[in-house]
């Protein structure tokens, strides 16, 4: 019988470019398996009401930040509108050795960086529109943004669509429901992996060790 040891948990990336769907995604995907955990970024931005530290976001004044990237205490960061934002290398670290994985909600440039600093663990997929009206179809159906807004995550979606070929996988969103068939079967593959299954070798001397009893 093959023994319950614990296997490292990965990194699974999820890239789109904004309204291709990976958020709802990741949300599927914590809700169809609770174990995981999502990965909780730091910001230097001021928590906005009801907000919670370790919750919603790290908070962090803009010097402490800056000395976690120098320290090499951020998987990945970066700047957006004034604020940083990056992804702290501890709770990430604490969750694969106890054999969690994590989900990271990024764009491709996070996905990079974390990629480049933990690259056997790294299970990386980008999500893609059916269709570039589609995804202005879905941008406008929230109704959160103005034209102007949306105008400008349009633009910004052709340099985020070009880099879709540096991930391990791709799924068009054409259907939600199927496309998370899709992710969780890719999930479950990455699983499976035979240098994901640390009780494998064990296993195998125990079958060696019954041929030679024979």
């Amino acid at each position: 019988m093959i023994s319950g040891a614990v296997r490292r948990g990965l990194l699974l990336i999820l890239s789109s470019p904004s309204g291709a769907g990976k958020s709802t995604l990741s949300r599927m995907l914590m809700a169809w398996d609770p174990t995981m955990r999502f990965s909780v970024s730091a910001t230097t931005r001021s928590p906005r009401p009801g907000e919670e530290d370790g919750r919603e976001y790290y908070f962090r004044d803009r010097q402490t930040f800056e000395s976690m990237v120098q320290s090499g205490e951020m998987l990945e960061h970066a700047e957006v509108f004034g604020n940083l934002y990056g992804s702290p290398r501890g709770p990430v670290l604490a969750a694969m050795e106890a054999g969690t994985d994590t989900v990271f909600d990024i764009d491709w440039q996070g996905g990079q960086q974390i990629k480049q600093a933990m690259r056997d663990d790294v299970v990386s997929i980008f999500i893609l529109p059916p269709s570039i009206a589609e995804l202005d179809r879905r941008l406008r159906n929230r109704a959160q943004d103005s034209d102007a807004v949306i105008a400008g995550r349009m633009a910004k979606s052709r340099d985020e669509i070009s880099h879709w070929a540096e991930y391990d996988y791709v799924l068009v969103n054409q259907d939600l429901d199927q496309t998370f068939d899709r992710l969780k079967t890719i999930l479950t593959a990455e699983r499976l992996r035979r240098e994901r299954q640390p009780q494998l070798s064990a296993f195998v001397r125990a079958l060696n060790e019954e041929f030679e009893a024979r």
